[in-house]
């Protein structure tokens, strides 16, 4: 029998959830889902994934590029070596040159005996201040004496001979006048006249002889200076050309003229040019710190010393003062003047090549260039450029052994040198 009842029992979801979809929509739409929490995530996902992506790529990639610039500009700018430079100066007209010197005398004399005999009396000790004249020391010397009174005598003995041949002979010419003689007598008388008068000139040169060594008996001082040495004592044998007691030496004083004093330096071969007479020259001494002895070069020896290199100058130094003594150790400042204009560099900018002394500088290019020069005076941290080099040029400071033309350089501290 057929039941009218309406299908209550039928199952949830059936036939009548079916009737209350639609059709054909089994699925959401988009546009349903977005209504939905789960659509909503969606949405959000689709945004931030491409966003976060483009992060992640900026933050791996913008780091490496930045590595890699700074990369090419380091290999660019060691492509081109950092040098410094340094501008020339005018180097000084006047360079003093330190040279060590031997105080010496301007002149000085060992003072023998011209005459032997006994030291009666001496006048002056060592240190004592003499002039010229002077009276330093008196010898006895009687046998002299004796002998210069027996030549006087002799002298007016060959005055008198030579006296009467004289008259003799003019009485005898007159009366050959008459014919009471004859020529042959004359000219004995005249002969005997002529020989007399040698035997009077014989007489007076040993007068004169001997009056010389008896002016010897008195020591005198050749010159204005100081005693430095006394070598005998009253009452000594002293011999002619030596005294007793002092063989070795034979002198009896020692003077040396001190008021000017004379220093002799050697010059170096590269300074000899400017080592001229008239170059002005000051002496120091330890003795007196601070204080100049002022004094010039008088002459030099005109020759190098060929062991040495060396030209040995004389420099006269006015001592009025008598400050310097005579044997002092000096240092003797020459103030050399140059007459030429040349140029001024530090020693730490040459090269030193197989063609002479280069210098490198940098042209207008930032390039390398190097130019031969050739060197004059020696300031010691410094070294004249004669030739060779502008005022101009920029000079690179301690090159390296391995610059070379044309290679590119930067710059790096440029300055002028002190």
């Amino acid at each position: 029998m057929k039941d009218d009842r309406p299908d209550n029992d039928a199952p949830a979801g059936s036939s009548h959830a079916a009737h209350r979809r639609p059709a054909g929509h089994g699925h959401d739409t988009p546009a349903q889902g977005g209504n939905t929490p789960r659509g909503r995530g969606r949405s959000k996902a689709v945004f931030v994934l491409p966003v976060l992506a483009a992060a992640l790529l900026a933050a791996g990639i913008l780091p490496r590029l930045s590595a890699s610039a700074q990369l090419t500009a380091q290999v660019n700018a060691q492509a081109k070596m950092a040098v410094e430079v340094v501008t020339p100066r005018a180097a000084p007209a006047t360079q003093e040159l330190l040279l060590p010197g031997s105080v010496m005398p301007y002149a000085e004399a060992s003072i023998f005996a011209r005459t032997s005999g006994y030291l009666a009396h001496w006048n002056s000790d060592i240190g004592a201040h003499v002039k010229a004249g002077d009276t330093l020391a008196i010898i006895q010397t009687p046998e002299l004496d004796a002998q210069l009174r027996q030549a006087r005598a002799d002298e007016a003995t060959a005055q008198a001979n030579a006296n009467y041949a004289n008259v003799t002979a003019q009485r005898w010419q007159d009366m050959l006048k008459t014919q009471s003689i004859s020529q042959q007598e004359v000219d004995t008388k005249v002969s005997d006249m002529l020989a007399k008068r040698a035997m009077l000139a014989a007489a007076q040169a040993n007068v004169v002889r001997l009056a010389q060594l008896v002016s010897y008996e008195k020591v005198l001082a050749p010159f204005d200076g100081v005693v430095t040495a006394r070598n005998v004592d009253i009452g000594a044998l002293v011999n002619a050309g030596g005294a007793a007691g002092t063989p070795a030496t034979g002198e009896l004083f020692h003077v040396a003229k001190t008021s000017t004093l004379r220093v002799y330096v050697n010059v170096p071969q590269d300074d000899a040019p400017y080592a001229q007479s008239g170059t002005p020259v000051y002496l120091t001494v330890q003795q007196f710190p601070g204080k100049h002895f002022v004094g010039s070069v008088v002459r030099n020896a005109g020759a190098m010393d060929p062991s040495s290199r060396t030209l040995r100058v004389e420099v006269d130094v006015d001592n009025h003062e008598g400050l310097l003594l005579p044997g002092a150790y000096a240092q003797v400042h020459l103030l050399l003047k140059s007459n030429t204009a040349a140029l001024d560099v530090p020693v730490s900018t040459l090269l030193f090549r197989p063609n002479g002394v280069d210098i490198a500088v940098v042209d207008s290019h930032d390039k390398v260039a190097l130019k031969t020069v050739h060197i004059g005076r020696d300031f010691g941290t410094h070294l004249e450029i004669i030739s060779g080099l502008a005022a101009t040029d920029r000079v690179i400071n301690n090159p390296g052994d391995s610059i070379s033309a044309g290679q590119p350089v930067q710059i790096e501290q440029p300055n002028s040198h002190n």
